[in-house]
C-alpha cells in the first residue's frame, strides 16, 4: 500500500490540491492500493505532554497508525514551506507513529518527497530537513525529490494542477517512485 500525506494541518491548503493529483496518478499506475492522508482532516487530540506514553496514546492516533502508517510499504509526503521548513504538525504526527510500533512503521519503508511552496526554492530546505529525519527512522528516501515553486501560478481556480511542465514532472517522479 501507499500512502500519500498532505503535510500541513492547514485547512484549504494547496498542499492537499498536490496530493490529491499524487493520489489520483498514483490510484491511476500503481498495482496496490492508495490512500491519502490528510492532515487537515484529523483529530489533534493526541497531542498533550503523555503522548510520548505507548500506554497514553489516544485511539485517534492508533486509528491512523494502524490505518496508514502501518500498512503502507511507501508514503509520498507533499510538504509545503512554512518559515524556512516543514509544518510541525507533521513532525508532530511523525513524533507520535514513532512511540507505537517503531520500526514496523518506518524500518526499511520507502518515501518520495514533494515540496511544495508560493517562493523560488521549492521548500528545499524542508524536503532536507524531513530527509534527514525520514533517513534516521530508517526510511529510504527517493533521490530524485520534487520541489515545486511559485504553485499559485501552476493551478486553476479549482485547485487542479494545470502546469504542463509541472504535470510532466509529477508523473517522472511518480514513475521512478513506483520504480523504486
Amino acid at each position: 500500500m501507499i500512502t500519500v500525506i498532505s503535510g500541513t494541518n492547514r485547512q484549504n491548503s494547496e498542499a492537499l490540491h498536490f496530493a490529491k493529483h499524487y493520489f489520483k496518478l498514483l490510484s491511476e499506475k500503481a498495482n496496490e492500493p492508495v490512500k491519502l492522508l490528510a492532515l487537515e482532516n484529523i483529530a489533534h487530540d493526541w497531542f498533550h505532554p503523555d503522548m510520548y506514553d505507548k500506554g497514553q496514546q489516544t485511539p485517534s492516533l492508533t486509528a491512523l497508525q494502524d490505518e496508514y502508517m502501518l500498512p503502507a510499504t511507501k508514503f509520498v509526503y507533499v510538504i509545503p514551506e512554512y518559515n524556512g521548513g516543514f509544518p510541525g504538525a507533521l513532525k508532530l504526527f511523525l513524533d507520535g507513529c514513532s512511540i507505537r510500533e517503531y520500526k514496523p512503521t518506518f524500518s526499511g519503508k520507502k518515501a518520495a518527497l514533494v515540496g511544495v511552496a508560493t517562493g523560488r526554492a521549492g521548500n528545499l530546505r524542508g524536503i532536507d530537513h524531513l530527509t534527514g529525519i525520514l533517513h534516521h527512522v530508517g526510511t529510504l528516501v527517493l533521490p530524485q525529490i520534487l520541489p515545486i515553486s511559485s504553485i499559485e501560478k501552476l493551478m486553476d481556480d479549482d485547485g487542479n494542477v494545470t502546469d504542463p511542465g509541472t504535470l510532466k514532472a509529477i508523473e517522472k517522479q511518480v514513475d521512478a517512485f513506483l520504480a523504486f
